[in-house]
Formats: C-alpha cells, structure tokens, sequence
C-alpha cells in the first residue's frame, strides 16, 4: 500500500509542477501583450508630437 502512496503523490507533483510552468508561461505572454500596448500607445504619442513640430517649420 505504501507504493501506491508514493507513485500516486509523486504523478500529483509532476501535474502540480506542469499548471504551475503552464501559468507562468501564459503570464509571460499576458505581459508580452501588454508591453507591446503600451509600446504602440508611446509611440503613437510621439508620432502626434513630432507632426506637430513638423507643421510648425
């Protein structure tokens, strides 16, 4: 009875370990998503700003 203990809580590790590096991989890409926003969101604040100092030459 005890190795069916310890083969039972060891396959419970491996899929505790596999959600966990699934939830960080789809958090990485949750931030990728939102870096490249705020990146498109900068540089369109930019672009304005430099039309703006175009019109006034």
């Amino acid at each position: 009875m005890d190795k069916i203990n310890q083969v039972f809580s060891s396959t419970t590790q491996v899929s505790k370990k596999r959600v966990a590096s699934t939830t960080k991989k789809t958090w990485r890409e949750i931030e990728s998503i939102r870096d490249k926003f705020q990146l498109e969101k900068d540089l369109r604040m930019y672009e304005d700003s430099l039309e703006y100092m175009l019109e006034e030459l």
